[in-house]
């Protein structure tokens, strides 16, 4: 199963893109998941995905469309979060350590721990994908 949805860079339509990507999964995955443990995991990961794409990569370019993708094969499930944003090297990445007391940095670290893989291209056709991985467990 595949299906797209673009949305306004604007985090009054966090709750859209939420509805949109829990609804999708347990229509798919039915009663075989405990919704409660994995909504909460994953309704975390889209947080983080979406809420850096507006408030970095689309800063005030409420306009331009977040795009995500959700793709399900049995269990294993990838989501993929487009933006059209400058992007972000990852190579520059410090991860927060906590005697440091750091303000930003954990969103990378918090999608690694949430997802069983995440990956980031920069600048695919003028875009960047996120993509996040993971498979519901039995």
């Amino acid at each position: 199963m595949r299906t797209e949805l673009h949305i306004p860079s604007d985090l009054k339509f966090l709750n859209v893109a939420e509805t949109w990507l829990l609804g999708t999964l347990e229509v798919e995955i039915g009663d075989q998941a405990d919704w409660s443990r994995q909504s909460s995991r994953l309704r975390l990961a889209l947080v983080e995905a979406y809420s850096n794409v507006v408030r970095h990569a689309h800063r005030d370019q409420p306009t331009l469309p977040v795009i995500l993708r959700l793709e399900l094969r049995n269990r294993d499930f990838a989501l993929e979060i487009w933006d059209h944003g400058i992007g972000y090297d990852l190579s520059t990445y410090l991860a927060p350590s906590p005697e440091a007391m750091q303000e930003h940095g954990y969103g990378w670290l918090i999608l690694n721990r949430l997802m069983d893989r995440v990956e980031y291209q920069l600048q695919v056709n003028g875009r960047n994908c996120l993509k996040l991985e993971a498979s519901f467990p039995d």
